[in-house]
Formats: C-alpha cells, sequence, structure tokens
C-alpha cells in the first residue's frame, strides 16, 4: 500500500469568529477541544492543554499569573472549563526550592494541592510542571501517531533534527514528572526560536504567544511529520508485506462471534466480568496479516498513554481464515491464554520493586487474529473500544518508524514502572466502586417495545450493556437514538430479527457476540395478543401465537443458552410471561395456551440449566397498556369492547380497579421484576414465578 494515496493532512478549524468572542479561559477550552476531536492529534483521555492567565486573586483583589492546565484523567476533547486545574504560578515554582531530586518525585505531586487558586477541587494531574515550567503563554501536549513514530524509532533524534531544524528540540525518554518539567524549562529557556520539541517515547509538546498560536503551531508540526513519513513510505512494502490474508467482511465478524464469548469466558471466570470489541479496519487487518507481525507485536507499544492502555504486549492468536475454521481457534484458547497469564507474571516478578502494587489481572487486553482483525477486552465497554484506539495508534506508530528507521517500543522495566507507578495505583483506588450489572450483557427481544425500552433502561442505569432485539426497524432505530443519548453509544446494540425465524434469531445472537463479546441475561420479550371465541379460532390465528410466543421464546431461549454454556459463565434468562400463562381466559385460547408453554419452557431451562448455572424464571405481568404497541392495536380494541369501554384510559381504569391493591401496573414495574432476576441478588432463584399484575387472587402461584 503506498501512504500517500491515503494521506490526509490536519485541517485548521480555528474560526475567529467564535474565538473573538471568548474569555481567555473559555478560549482554553475551545483550542482544547478542536485538538482533541481528531484522533490523530491524541486520542481519549491523551493529551494534556494550559494556559498561564491573569485572574483577579479571590483573596487580595490583586491580579496574579495562573496556570490552568487539564486536570488528572480528562479528555481534552470533551473537557468544559471544570475539567482544567489552576495552580498560582508563583507557589509552583517556589517548589523547585523544595525539590531535591529524583526520589522526591512523587512526593511533589502531593504538593500541587497547596498551590491550588480559588479552592479548584479539580485532581492535578502529574504533567502539571512539564507545563508550569515551560516559561510561554500557552502550552499543547499531545500524541500524534506521526509524531510518536519519530519519537519511537532508532534514530529519533537525528529524525526530529532532520524534519524540523532548530524549530523543534528533542529530549530524551523521561517518565513525566517534576524532573522531566525542569528538562522543559532548560531547553525552552535555552532555545527562545523554538516552538517545540519532541519527548523521545512519548509525544510533542509546542507553544505559542496565543491560544491561535499554540495551536496552529501544534498542527503545522504534526502535518509536517505526516507529509514526511508519507513521502519516505513513497513505493514502500509496509510491514514486510502480506502473510495471511484478510477473509471477507461477514466471515471476519462471524469468527469474532465465535471466540469472543469464549475468551471472554477464560478471562472472567477469576474476576470481574469482561466486555469485549472488535476492530477489522484497513489499518488492523494490514497489520495482523502482515510478514512483520511475529517480530513487532512482542515489542509492545512506546508512548505510555498507549501502554497503560493495552499492556506490555498483545497476544497473537495462531490463524489463517483460508485454510482455517472459527472452531479450528476455540481448543488451543485455554492454552494460549494460559501462557500469556504466565508470561506475565514472570514480566511481574523480573521488574517488581520493593513497594510495588500487587499484581493485576495478568490477561491480556489486546488479542491479534491474522485476517480477522483485532479484538480487545476490559472492564466496560467504552475503555475496551479506547483500548482498541489506542493499539490502533501503536499501529500506525509502528508503520511509521519502520518506514524511517527501526521502531522500539518502550523498555521494559520503563514500561513496567509506569504500569504500576504507585499514582496510578493511588488513581485505581479512587475510582468508584462498579455498578450491579456492570460488564453484564442483556439481549432483549420485543426491545423496541413499552416492557423492552423500560427493561433496557432499567437494566442499563445498573451498568449493563443492552442489546435491542426487534421486528420494526423504525422504531428500533428510534430507541436506539434515545437510549444513546441517555447512556452513550457504547453500551447499546440493536439488532432487527423475527423471533419465528430461526436463522434470523441465530443471526442476531451472533451479531450480540460480536457487539459486546458474550451474553450474561436474555429477556423473552417479543409478543402479541389475539381474542377470540374458540369456535372462531382459525387455524392461522392459533399458529399466529404459537409460533411467536411458543416458538418465538423456545428459539431466543435455545440460542441465549447456547451462548451461555459456551462461555461458561453462568447466566440468566428471563421470561416475559402474562397473568394469562397461570389463569385461562374466555375466548383467548391461542394466547393464554402459548403463554402457558413459556412458563413450561422456563421450568425445563431451569432443569437444564441448574448444573451450568444459567438461571431461568418468569415474570407474570398484568394489564400493562402504557407504552404498549400491542394494545395499541388490535387487541386493545377488542378488550376495550368486551368491557363496553371507548379508549385505553376507560379499559385501563377497569383493570386498576379489579386488582387487589386498586393500582395500576406499568412497564417500569415489570422491568423491576426483570432486574431482579438479572441481578445476582437473585442468584439462588431458578424456576420461580414474579407476579406483577397489583395483585389477582387466581394468579396467586401454587
Amino acid at each position: 500500500m503506498d501512504a500517500l494515496d491515503h494521506v490526509s493532512l490536519l485541517e485548521n478549524r480555528w474560526d475567529d469568529a467564535i474565538a473573538d468572542s471568548l474569555s481567555p479561559e473559555a478560549l482554553l477550552v475551545y483550542r482544547s477541544n478542536l485538538l482533541g476531536s481528531d484522533k490523530r492529534i491524541t486520542n481519549y483521555g491523551g493529551g494534556n492543554t494550559s494556559s498561564k492567565l491573569y485572574m483577579r486573586d479571590p483573596l487580595t483583589g490583586e491580579m496574579v499569573k495562573v496556570l490552568w492546565v487539564k486536570g488528572s484523567g480528562g479528555d481534552i476533547g470533551s473537557i468544559t472549563l471544570d475539567g482544567f486545574a489552576t495552580l498560582y504560578m508563583d507557589k509552583l515554582h517556589r517548589l523547585r526550592s523544595i525539590y531535591k531530586g529524583t526520589d522526591q518525585e512523587d512526593e511533589m505531586v502531593g504538593l500541587y494541592n497547596h498551590c491550588t487558586f480559588n479552592l479548584n477541587p479539580r485532581a492535578t494531574s502529574i504533567d502539571t510542571a512539564l507545563h508550569g515550567f515551560i516559561d510561554h503563554p500557552h502550552v499543547d501536549h499531545v500524541h500524534p501517531d506521526a509524531i510518536i513514530a519519530i519519537a519511537a524509532s532508532e534514530d529519533s533524534r537525528s529524525l526530529t533534527r532532520e524534519i524540523f531544524g532548530d524549530t523543534v528540540g528533542w529530549v530524551p525518554w523521561r517518565r513525566p514528572g517534576f524532573e522531566l518539567g525542569l528538562w522543559l524549562k532548560r531547553f525552552s529557556d535555552d532555545n527562545p526560536r523554538a516552538k517545540g520539541l519532541v519527548l523521545e517515547a512519548h509525544g510533542l509538546f509546542t507553544w505559542g504567544e496565543t491560544q491561535k498560536d499554540c495551536y496552529e503551531t501544534t498542527l503545522s508540526v504534526i502535518n509536517k511529520a505526516i507529509a514526511f513519513l508519507a513521502e519516505r513510505s513513497r513505493g514502500k512494502t509496509m510491514f514486510g508485506g502480506q502473510r495471511i490474508a484478510a477473509a471477507a467482511p461477514a466471515q471476519r465478524r462471524a469468527v469474532a462471534a465465535v471466540v469472543m464469548p469464549v475468551i471472554r469466558g477464560l478471562i472472567s471466570r477469576d474476576g470481574p466480568l469482561k466486555l469485549g470489541h472488535f476492530d477489522d479496519s484497513p489499518e488492523v487487518l494490514e497489520f495482523v496479516g502482515s510478514q512483520d507481525l511475529p517480530k513487532l507485536a512482542p515489542l509492545g507499544t512506546s508512548c505510555p498513554d498507549h501502554f497503560l492502555r493495552t499492556k506490555i504486549a498483545p497476544l497473537v492468536l495462531d490463524f489463517d481464515p483460508a485454510t482455517q475454521t472459527a472452531t479450528d481457534l476455540l481448543p488451543g484458547l485455554p492454552a494460549a491464554l494460559e501462557g500469556y497469564r504466565q508470561s506475565y507474571a514472570a514480566y511481574y516478578e523480573r521488574c517488581r520493586r520493593p513497594n510495588s502494587p500487587p499484581m493485576r489481572d495478568p490477561n491480556a487486553v489486546v488479542y491479534l487474529i491474522p485476517g480477522v482483525g483485532m479484538l480487545t477486552f476490559a472492564g466496560d465497554k467504552a475503555t475496551a473500544r479506547i483500548a482498541g484506539e489506542f493499539y490502533l495508534n501503536a499501529i500506525n506508530v509502528m508503520r511509521g518508524s519502520s518506514t524511517v528507521s527501526t521502531y522500539r517500543g518502550l523498555p521494559e522495566q520503563e514500561a513496567f514502572d509506569i504500569e504500576y507507578w504507585l499514582l496510578e495505583e493511588a488513581k485505581l483506588q479512587r475510582m468508584p466502586k462498579p455498578r450491579v450489572l456492570a460488564g453484564k450483557i442483556a439481549f432483549i427481544t420485543g426491545g423496541a417495545g413499552g416492557i423492552g425500552m423500560a427493561t433496557a433502561r432499567r437494566l442499563m442505569q445498573d451498568g449493563a450493556c443492552v442489546v435491542l432485539c426487534d421486528i420494526d426497524r423504525d422504531v428500533l432505530a428510534t430507541s436506539k437514538d434515545e437510549l444513546t443519548k441517555t447512556f452513550g453509544r457504547d453500551v447499546v446494540a440493536t439488532v432487527w430479527a423475527d423471533v419465528t425465524k430461526e436463522d434470523a434469531i441465530v443471526a442476531a445472537f451472533r451479531e450480540a457476540a460480536a457487539a459486546f463479546g458474550g451474553l450474561d441475561i436474555c429477556v423473552c420479550n417479543a409478543g402479541i395478543a389475539s381474542a377470540a371465541p374458540l369456535e372462531d379460532t382459525s387455524i392461522a390465528l392459533w399458529q399466529k401465537n404459537i409460533d411467536i410466543l411458543a416458538t418465538g421464546y423456545f428459539l431466543t431461549a435455545r440460542e441465549a443458552f447456547r451462548l451461555m454454556k459456551e462461555q461458561a459463565l453462568g447466566g440468566s434468562i428471563i421470561m416475559v410471561a402474562s397473568k394469562n400463562a397461570l389463569v385461562a381466559s374466555p375466548g383467548a385460547s391461542a394466547y393464554c395456551t402459548a403463554k402457558a408453554s413459556e412458563l413450561h419452557l422456563s421450568r425445563c431451562i431451569a432443569l437444564e440449566g441448574a448444573p451450568l448455572g444459567i438461571r431461568s424464571n418468569v415474570v407474570n405481568p398484568d394489564a400493562v397498556l402504557r407504552g404498549s404497541r400491542i394494545w395499541k392495536g388490535e387487541w386493545g380494541d377488542q378488550r376495550a369492547a368486551s368491557y363496553k369501554k371507548s379508549s385505553l384510559d376507560e379499559l385501563e381504569a377497569v383493570y386498576r380497579e379489579r386488582s387487589l391493591l386498586k393500582r395500576s401496573v406499568y412497564p417500569e414495574d415489570i422491568a423491576e421484576g426483570i432486574a431482579f432476576f438479572a441481578s445476582d441478588i437473585s442468584s439462588k432463584s431458578t424456576g420461580n414465578i414474579i407476579n406483577i399484575d397489583a395483585g389477582n387472587a387466581n394468579a396467586f402461584t401454587r
């Protein structure tokens, strides 16, 4: 592949009309968001921006110089004003007189709090000194692939000089902290003509006298590196050429769907549940199918920000889609994963310090499959996706470095010292406790209806990822948009399926596995309702009820059971049946019979699933009118007519008054029952029924 065929330079998106209307601190937010909006500049959570601004001291009323710098854990692409830490510049500089040497590095971070301006609660970043000690008003620190490709190469220093002359300097690798801040100060003081510098194996610092100047300098430096790499790669074969050809897109996703649940089961069995992400972008396929994959993959990443997300190195699985199928991968997975864990434990033992934190999860984060793509796993979907994005950055870096020099990963001891940095450990300990369904994946049929959507919202509030399955494509799309706005794009997926069609249900669960990595909760909820006297019940009406409410539930539960069994993590299957599963109603023989079959199917699943940790339970609603597509159709008209009522509101009142508690039942009520069976609170319940009907004596279970 000729790199010049697809290279594109960064676009200057600065808008003077917008910028001129902003305060200095708001302009810092604007500049930061522009930089963070392009992953070629920096990835999620990576990089820092800062400005030194004059502010009125709330204590003295005097104008003082204040450092505004991205706070710990922030993301410049989405940062707002409250994401910046603020420090008195004079107090920050006084810390230089306290600093006695590198043994004091971590201690200095704790002293930043004593420099806080205006009682700002935002935690300061370890990069604070790097920004504060550069004697320029505005500073950007980003991790562009093109720059890191230079920074991570064997000839990093000479290449920097060749590309930028004396306008951009170079400093050798050093872990971020107070000492590196002093290095940057010396460089900027000694090189007044310089506009920035490259940090070996790390990234880029640039600065400017105005916000716009700083932004445009950053873009200019990155674009110069992009153009240099493109020119040098002209006509060259990337990564030594192809070794394994990429499979067709459908085959790649099918392999991922088969492999991901098995990997997820193997790496989640002794710890928190993991969620997966699949990437088969052209850049990934080029790398995983290349001749150089066996040589480059073990070197790991170079940039600390990349490494913290992706671990010391990926796990490469031996596979060729031209001669093998997905099932050929499965027998070797346990040994491959155990081999990685042992290798990681050995790395920990080689590099540990006397005060190192205990070894963390030894499982791989990144899994590379030739001809198929990249799998990444983490405790939540967003982190799994972002880990993949960071490794894609690493691939781009390796491509660029290998083109102009020799790629070098971060030295093992340096990598360990970053991964097990005590400050990083303290940050992990401050993380909030996971929600009760964190790491779990739910599949909901009839997902775009009233009960389906209420259930999705309820499970997502508890931290679950949800796959909505429905036959109505338009409503499905609208439902996805609604949930995405509330919960974010990472935690919801949709699949179309007719639950009566075996192939459609098999495909839907395959897509769910590829989307999140497996399955923990299955809610069988798709339904219809019908009414007709026995003598007027046609074979077509009878069959329609059986197809959707019996066969549809069977097919859904069977595929969920198969996937849960393959994953070997247990699971919960929940049938949304009906009061009519327990109580016969006149004029609804087809519906009642089909609903009763769901009840017995659940009991059968409970028997077979128990040895596997797969539970099966039933929630029985009654008269849930609000948000229901069923009740808005013929069924609602028939029920209203049978009670001589002209509207659903009047019909709801009838159902409310006939209940023992005299209360209406809503989709959210049903969702609470489903959430109970979905969570570990009900871990000792299987084969059970919850009636959510406001009290119907005839439906009491016995």
